[in-house]
This record gives structure tokens, sequence and C-alpha cells, in this order.
């Protein structure tokens, strides 16, 4: 009993750690849009995005009881030993937070909640077989969310785009326009923020009372996160979001540089929409995912935007990638449980000081730029090929040739007008010649009849 005590502990430390990583992994998710488009400081967003992840995170537990009572069968493990089935939650925590920091050090797109699973999923397979995993839970709350959010959350914000452009107009005279979507941004994105804290946290809060219900810590008829349970969980993925949140400034070199108010405002409407939904049905989805596939949806509802297939490709790979490879680091680590006993949770837990100490020595030796700490969310938007000068709407194009048109007019009225101005001039001219003609006339009959009078007088 005290060594499971002890392991424990260990769950619950480790737990923690990776809802701190979760924070400050995810923290772009609700606040690279607004800080790209202006309508947040980066230090205030950080902040803001920080208290909403706290307050979000008491909102509801649906997601908590998917994890700790869901898709893992602790009845099915617990009977073989409540130290065999701690050791292996430990194992699966270790694949999640080792995968979840190096993508980060690498600016690798992926999930931190897809890691978590992959993670408690390797490890659970290794321990207890396929009998430990409940595949119709894994296939209702985690894989058809993992497909359905996105592409939902992509939709939905093509169809916003396409509404906010199309019933406003630039008003202020500048290059970005519809200036007053960057108001409508605040609210957004807090709504985001909070909706990170409700599903996000709550995953962490699963985790443990999965732990306090094996070793009898808890009741396992109800699975309720306790009260410290979620303070806890709250105030650590509020921690991380404010301390590693700083790297969301980085997010600004590319990616969302292109991001306009409008655009930015819907994306994050359909982001918060989607994952406070399935907050409340219970669905244990990625914020990141859903957060990019509102991205990409909103770059394809601005008029002349293509795909770039080879990046879409290379972020879909990364998703894909993210629940195997925690699920095979997870159960790396669970192989030396079963191996090694107690000693093989002691020799985990020495090589995941190791690992995360490597990892994060290794991202401070290195300059932080936008190449290696650009967010999940930010690289989704490169996914999106926009010209510099979208092709005019019917209505531009209508005003454009109604232009073209009223200046032909114009030209030809003009043309009209120095026609018959120079025909007048021609006729004057002709008027003036008759007119010399017949005074050159007079006149010399004038002088002739002059002649004869001189030669009469004369004779």
């Amino acid at each position: 009993m005290e060594t499971a005590a002890l392991i424990v502990v260990l769950v619950i430390a480790l737990a923690l750690f990776f809802d701190f990583t979760n924070g400050f992994h995810d923290t772009a998710n609700a606040m690279a849009t607004p800080i790209a488009t202006g309508a947040l400081k980066p230090k205030t967003a950080v902040l803001l995005a920080a208290v909403l992840n706290l307050v979000g995170a008491f909102l509801s537990t649906e997601v908590s009881k998917t994890i700790s009572g869901g898709i893992i069968r602790e009845d099915a493990i617990i009977s073989a030993g409540a130290d065999l089935f701690l050791s292996l939650i430990f194992a699966g925590l270790i694949g999640a937070i080792t995968w979840n920091m190096l993508t980060w050090l690498l600016g690798l797109p992926s999930s931190s909640s897809h890691a978590l699973f992959g993670g408690l999923i390797g490890a659970t397979l290794v321990g207890a077989g396929l009998g430990g995993i409940d595949f119709g839970m894994v296939l209702s709350k985690i894989v058809l969310p993992a497909l359905i959010a996105p592409v939902t959350a992509g939709l939905i914000a093509f169809a916003a785009t396409k509404i906010a452009y199309s019933i406003t107009r630039r008003y202020d005279g500048k290059p970005d326009g519809r200036d007053g979507f960057r108001w409508g941004q605040i609210f957004t994105s807090s709504l985001v923020a909070l909706a990170h804290g409700t599903n996000d946290a709550q995953k962490t809060m699963g985790v443990i009372t999965l732990a306090l219900i094996t070793i009898g810590w808890q009741s396992g008829v109800h699975h309720e996160p306790q009260l410290w349970v979620i303070v806890a969980c709250a105030f650590t993925i509020a921690l991380g979001t404010y301390l590693g949140g700083w790297r969301i400034i980085r997010t600004l070199g590319k990616g969302l540089t292109d991001v306009k108010p409008a655009q930015g405002f819907a994306a994050e409407s359909s982001t918060a929409a989607t994952i406070l939904a399935s907050s409340a049905l219970g669905f244990a989805l990625s914020t990141t995912q859903v957060a990019s596939g509102s991205v990409i949806g909103s770059g394809l509802g601005r008029r002349g935007s293509t795909v770039r297939w080879r990046t879409a490709g290379r972020i879909g790979v990364g998703w894909l990638l993210t629940l195997p490879a925690a699920g095979a680091v997870g159960a790396l680590a669970a192989l030396l449980v079963v191996w090694l006993g107690n000693w093989g949770v002691a020799i985990d837990a020495v090589i995941a000081v190791v690992i995360i100490l490597g990892l994060f020595m290794r991202s401070r030796r290195n300059a932080v730029t936008s190449a290696n700490a650009m967010s999940d969310v930010a690289e989704s938007g490169m996914a999106i090929e926009l010209p510099d000068t979208p092709p005019p709407t019917r209505r531009q194009q209508r005003i454009e040739l109604a232009k073209a048109e009223a200046k032909a007019r114009a030209e030809a009225r003009e043309k009209v007008k120095a026609q018959a101005k120079k025909d007048a001039e021609a006729k004057a001219k002709k008027k003036a010649q008759a007119k010399a003609s017949v005074k050159g006339a007079k006149s010399a009959s004038s002088s002739k009849n002059s002649d004869a009078n001189r030669n009469g007088d004369s004779e």
C-alpha cells in the first residue's frame, strides 16, 4: 500500500506537470489571431488567456469523466493489482509529456490531448492487453471527434467569414479594413481561452481521478473529480499558460500575419462554439486541431484563396502521428514496469526527469525564432495561400463597369465637343476667307473705276 501511495503521488505530480506543458503548448490556440491583427497586446493576451483558462476549468467535468471512466477499463486492470495499474498510468504520462515537449521544441504540429490519449492507450496495451481498452469509447469520444470537429469548425469558420465580408464594408480606408472586428476579437478570443480551460484542464483531472479511484482514495461509483483536483489542475494550466505564453509573440513571424480582423473573428467564434459544445457532451477533442481547422476554413472564406496542399498534408501527418508516437513512448515506459515492477517505475521516473531537463536545456540553448516556436495554429495558417490583391466581388465589378461606361461617355462627349469646336473654327475661317475675298474684289473694282476717271479727266 505504501508503494501504491508513492506511485499515486508521482502520478499526480507528473499529471500536473503535463497540465503545465499543456498550458504553454496551447496558449496560441486562443491568442495567436488577436495578437496578429493587433486586437490585443501580447502580454495582455497571455494574461487574459491564463485567467480564462483558470475560470474555464471550473465550468464542466464531463470530459474528466470520459478520461477517468471511459477509455480505460480499470476493472480489468485493477484485478491484476493496483500497483500495476498506477504504474501504467505513470508510464502513459511519461509518453505524453515526452512527445509534448519534443514537438514543442521542434515546432511540429501536434495535439497535447492526443499525446495524453496515446500515452495512456500504449501503456495499457502493453500492461493489460486489448481487454484493458474500451475501444467503443475511444472511437466515439476521441477518434470520431478528432475527425469531425476540425472539419465542422472549418466549415463554420468558412461560412462565418463569407457572411462577415458580404454584410460589411471597409469604412476606415486602411489596407486591413473592417477595423471594428478587432474589438469583437477580444470577446471571441476570450471565449476560446475559456473553452480551452473547460476541455484541456479536465483531461488532467480525469487522470488524477483515475489514480485516486485505483488506490481506493475515491469511490469508483462516481467519477466526479474532487474539488482539490479541480483547483490544482485549473491553477496549473493557468500558470503554464502565463509563464510559457510569451513564446506566442514569435508566432507573428509567419503563418498568421495575413489574418484580417474579420477573418480572425470568424475563426475564433467557430473554435469557441465547437469546443464548448464538445465539452458539454464529454468529447475529449484536440483544441489545437479545432483552432487550426477554423483558421484554414476562415482563410478559404476570403476571396482568391487557394490551399497549399503540401503544407496542409504535412500538418495532417503531424496530427496522425501524435497518438501512435506518444503511444509508442508510453508502451516503452510500460515495458520497464512489466519487466522490473517498482524498479521499472523508478527507472521511468529517472528517465522522464532526464528527458524533460534535456529538452528544456536544449530549448534554452537555441535561440527562439518564428521557425522553431511557431504555434500549431499559426502553422495551419500557412496552408492557405492568399493573393496580395483579392479579386473584385460582383458588386465591385458592377461598380467598376459603371465607372468605365461613365468615363467612356464623358470622353465621347468631350470628343463631340472638340469636333464641334473644330468645325466651328473651320467654318469661321472659311467665312473670314470669303469675306476677305469679297473685300478684295470690291477694292480691286474701286481701284479700276478710279483709274478710268483719271484717264477721262486728262482727255
